[in-house]
């Protein structure tokens, strides 16, 4: 629940923000005497929905190495890191992209890629994972960060946010202006009535927006394991790796990069919000590949 409260939380600060600068640029006057400008609307819509997510996207790196600790490896200095290094440059180059950063970050068994563009991404490893894993496995576990990039998963990933997005700011202002219509005396709309129910609006929509956003992200792990196993040659490293995973406590990551890692279950009703699928449905979508 505390990922889910700092979600909406973090959203409804991003929507607040952007509102603000908007009012100040008179891009959100789709309010007028005679009634809702919808084409207005979807413009204000647009730029809200788009630009918070355009903006993570372009400084994920960054924000990656921040919030992990991550250090990237510019000269290897031991047997471990010179075989990191040449494993990835490998798999990048199988895959047909280029060259990625490399790095390490503190913590139990985790991965994951980041990045705005797949010829300047970024693949980090744990401390966890390298201690817990044997080369096969580890090498599994970066041909799915690999495959991830060369997916363009986190391009994707930041259009189907912004979509959410817009729909959840034009749908929860559509709503707040009838029902400050159906409740005002004067019936003009834009009064408390409408700032209350866009408010409740954007955090019940917004909810149903993550559950969205979420169910691609576990499609996607899906093709990326895949995309390992391809890399590979064959799915049974991945596999091993998964219950190599499914056997040890995974490293927390931030919330912004809580969807880049390798593994990010839940289970019941916040399996819906998950980023990650199973790791035995995940296991057995491989075992089919063979």
């Amino acid at each position: 629940m505390k990922r889910i409260f700092l979600f909406v939380a973090t959203n409804i600060a991003v929507i607040a923000v952007m509102s603000i600068v908007l009012s100040l640029l008179g891009v959100n006057r789709f309010l007028t005497a005679s009634g809702l400008n919808l084409p207005m609307l979807l413009v204000f819509s647009l730029v809200v929905g788009f630009t918070g997510s355009i903006f993570s996207l372009l400084i994920s790196k960054p924000m990656a190495k921040w919030s992990t600790g991550a250090r990237v490896i510019d000269t290897p200095s031991t047997s471990t890191e010179l075989w990191l290094v040449n494993t990835v440059r490998g798999l990048a180059e199988r895959a047909q992209i280029g060259m990625p950063e490399v790095a390490i970050f503190p913590g139990d068994p985790n991965a994951f890629a980041t990045g705005a563009f797949k010829n300047s991404a970024m693949v980090a490893v744990s401390t966890g994972l390298l201690e817990s894993m044997n080369k096969e496995e580890i090498e599994a576990v970066l041909g799915h960060e690999i495959a991830h990039i060369a997916n363009g998963d986190m391009v994707t990933m930041t259009l189907i946010q912004g979509v959410v997005n817009t729909f959840v700011v034009f749908l929860s202002r559509v709503v707040g202006y009838v029902v400050d219509r159906a409740i005002s005396r004067d019936g003009e709309g834009g009064g408390i009535g409408y700032f209350v129910t866009v408010m409740v609006c954007q955090i019940v929509f917004g909810i149903g927006a993550s559950m969205i956003v979420a169910w691609f992200s576990r499609h996607r792990e899906f093709r990326a394991d895949a995309g390992s196993a391809t890399l590979l040659g064959n799915p049974q490293p991945m596999m091993h790796a998964l219950e190599r995973l499914g056997g040890v406590h995974a490293a927390d990551l931030p919330q912004s990069m809580s969807a880049l890692g390798i593994n990010h279950t839940g289970g019941g009703f916040l399996g819906l919000f998950a980023t990650h699928p199973p790791i035995d449905v995940r296991i057995a979508a491989l075992r089919d590949l063979k």
